[in-house]
């Protein structure tokens, strides 16, 4: 019985999915965002990341524009959420089986979001 649980268990284990990879350079960053959106339905959140930096999109009914550039192997962006200003902050970005996005804030060390490029 031991043994079937294990094995079930490692079926089952979420490490067995595809690892992120860091998205190190714009130019890959571009690559994978352009003419898509990113999508986090759980959340209601689609935002169009434009290839000149520009930020588009909902949140929960409201508007988001901003601002992102490239600097030093990190996504940092500035932008505002109806008319709640998200300051300027360098994120880590990551992606999984070429679909999907995790941004963390703080360079890394902060919280994280993943979106679904859709």
């Amino acid at each position: 019985m031991r043994h079937l649980i294990l094995a079930l268990t490692l079926i089952l284990t979420p490490a067995m999915a595809v690892a992120y990879e860091r998205v190190s350079n714009q130019q890959s960053f571009v690559a994978l965002i352009s003419g898509k959106a990113l999508s986090n339905r759980f959340y209601g959140v689609s935002l169009n990341l434009s290839q000149n930096g520009s930020i588009a999109g909902k949140a929960w009914g409201a508007n988001i524009t901003g601002n992102w550039a490239w600097n030093n192997g990190f996504f940092c962006r500035e932008m505002t959420w109806g008319d709640y200003f998200v300051g300027y902050n360098c994120q880590l970005v990551e992606v999984r089986g070429g679909n999907e996005l995790r941004f963390t804030s703080d360079q890394g060390t902060g919280d994280n979001a993943s979106f679904k490029l859709r």
